[in-house]
């Protein structure tokens, strides 16, 4: 008997995982006292959760507090915490009802797509790009369309770039800062574009799950752009990535699809993970802390990996990314990657997971590890030709 499979069986893998696993392999196969695998290929904070974090949960355990399910968006108090974020760190005042908690932006995303799309809507976006996008976008019959960035625009979507789109698309999604690149767009920038949706009827969908992670640029944020739905999560800034637990401020003609998706699709975030996301926010000395060892370390790289051979990088404006040009050195990213974990201990991610047709010629690295394997990790690709 032959069982009919869907369409969603036929998503591509994420291929950073795979590299994961081939360098877990790698580790364990290792003697006792060699070098250990240097990981730069996941964007997974070298730190855990905040103290303060901890704590909270620590408490709510101890007092036998019951951990339900919770309202489909989250706890009240959580959501009025976000809002006052808003407050806080872009003088925006953001109704606590227009906020939906998710099981991190991942489980946001499709809430999203499937509220402001139909099967066959048309969803434009830069490349490079954040892969899971297109991966759940055409798992949902919905077609990503590509608009090719490069360094003139930082590997960001441009007003231009837009322009040359026939037809205009449904959907417009963009990051920043963004992952695989680490640039930005600045404010002028995401103004001009959010007019240009506005004009147009294209609803912009913004990724901001890297704020927080920025060191020389100014942050811009959606939440104030009519329409617009913004995505944020606890899983980089404030270090909680197994914790499964991210955030959407959404449009109010969104508030009530959204709502009705997230009952049926998830219920509610995990309880225990909203109690330790609304006690994160008061640990901004710890988590500032983190954010130094990763400008320090984006510096160490950007002096360092020139040396080492990799001349042509992004500009890690924000986020803990580079995205490094090695179309001199191989035309197979994965192979070369592959080659960098056997032959010099270190994990990076190949470009081909984030541009599928110029990816074989990047790489990207991460740099949210500790201090000393990055520094370790310039020394050995000194070495490694």
């Amino acid at each position: 008997m032959v069982l009919k499979v869907g369409r969603g069986a036929e998503a591509p893998p994420f291929l950073v995982m795979d590299v994961i696993s081939a360098a877990n392999a790698r580790q364990s196969s290792l003697p006792p006292g060699a070098p250990h695998v240097i990981r730069m290929e996941v964007g997974q904070p070298g730190t855990g959760a905040p103290t303060g974090a901890v704590a909270a949960v620590e408490r709510a355990l101890k007092s036998g507090w019951p951990m339900g399910y919770t309202e489909a968006f989250g706890l009240a108090s959580l959501r009025a915490r976000i809002s006052r974020h808003y407050r806080d760190w872009y003088g925006l005042a953001v109704d606590p009802a227009r906020i939906a908690v998710t099981v991190g932006a991942s489980g946001a995303f499709p809430l999203a797509f499937l509220a402001a799309f139909n099967p066959g809507d048309r969803v434009a976006m830069a490349a490079p790009f954040y892969p899971p996008y297109v991966n759940i976008l055409q798992a949902l019959g919905m077609v990503p369309v590509m608009m090719e960035a490069g360094p003139a625009t930082r590997f960001q979507p441009s007003v231009a770039m837009l322009d040359a789109l026939d037809p205009v698309p449904d959907g417009l999604i963009i990051a920043s800062p963004c992952n695989p690149v680490g640039s930005m767009l600045h404010p002028d920038e995401l103004a001009a574009i959010a007019k240009w949706c506005a004009d147009r009827g294209v609803r912009l969908i913004s990724d901001e799950i890297y704020h927080g992670l920025n060191y020389d640029s100014k942050l811009a944020t959606a939440a104030n752009i009519p329409g617009a739905v913004v995505v944020n999560s606890f899983s980089k800034y404030f270090s909680m990535t197994g914790w499964r637990i991210g955030w959407m401020v959404l449009p109010e003609d969104l508030v009530r699809p959204v709502e009705c998706l997230a009952q049926n699709l998830f219920i509610s975030a995990p309880h225990i993970a909203q109690v330790a996301a609304e006690a994160a926010f008061d640990c901004t000395t710890e988590l500032e802390a983190n954010i130094a060892a990763y400008r320090r370390s984006r510096d160490l790289l950007l002096r360092e990996l020139p040396q080492a051979g990799f001349d042509r990088l992004s500009p890690a404006e924000g986020a803990f990314y580079i995205w490094a040009d090695v179309s001199h050195r191989t035309q197979d990213s994965q192979e070369f990657c592959r080659r960098m974990l056997e032959e010099a201990g270190i994990a990076a991610a190949p470009g081909v997971d984030f541009d599928r047709t110029r990816g074989h010629q990047f790489v990207r690295f991460s740099y949210c590890g500790p201090e000393a394997d990055m520094a370790a990790a310039s020394r050995r690709l000194r070495n490694w030709r």
